[in-house]
């Protein structure tokens, strides 16, 4: 049976796949609002994979709405990633580069900016509050700290591939054919 709705369907985003069925991102999951996804099916720029059991209506058009849509041009994802705060916890796996813990976390300079370190990839990791006032402005030598991990330049599938990790509490069923997460899902 379908879903008539008379109100706007908030709560049903669509996966977005790139040409080639895959997600464009998956963390954070990409998936668009539904009045992005019926603007893009009328502009004729995707094609519908799978669709929710409800329709929205326009005085000319009635359409089920898209659960699971793929772009008809690829989209290059062969830029390098934006330095970000967001991206050096992903690539780090939300948890200390220290000491493993994943609350309170905020990012430390290896080598602090006071001894010549600079922002990058290399030198910035993901630290709990503890550990990075214990460290402070000195050096790993200096300190009690030892890295788990050394920092490094990620690439988009290395970043994509630790966020399938980190899958998000909703999933709706038509999505679970193009998502391949590394953890077992509950029901």
């Amino acid at each position: 049976m379908t879903e008539v709705v008379s109100l706007p369907p908030n709560g049903r985003p669509a996966l977005v796949l790139n040409a080639d069925f895959r997600p464009l991102s998956y963390y954070p999951l990409s998936l668009w609002p539904w009045q992005e996804v019926v603007k893009a099916v009328f502009l004729d720029r995707v094609d519908i994979v799978a669709e929710y059991d409800c329709v929205v209506r326009s005085p000319s058009r009635e359409l089920r709405l898209p659960s699971v849509i793929a772009l008809r041009d690829f989209v290059r994802q062969d830029r390098p990633p934006a330095f970000t705060r967001f991206n050096v916890f992903l690539r780090d796996g939300f948890a200390c580069a220290y000491c493993g813990a994943q609350e309170h976390l905020t990012f430390d300079h290896v080598v602090p900016r006071s001894r010549g370190g600079r922002t990058t990839w290399e030198n910035i990791v993901t630290a709990c509050s503890p550990c990075n006032l214990a460290k402070g402005s000195r050096l790993l030598r200096e300190s009690q700290l030892d890295l788990q991990r050394r920092p490094y330049r990620p690439n988009n599938y290395q970043l994509q591939d630790i966020g399938r990790k980190f899958p998000p509490n909703h999933l709706h069923e038509t999505w679970m054919d193009y998502l391949y997460w590394d953890v077992e899902l509950e029901g």
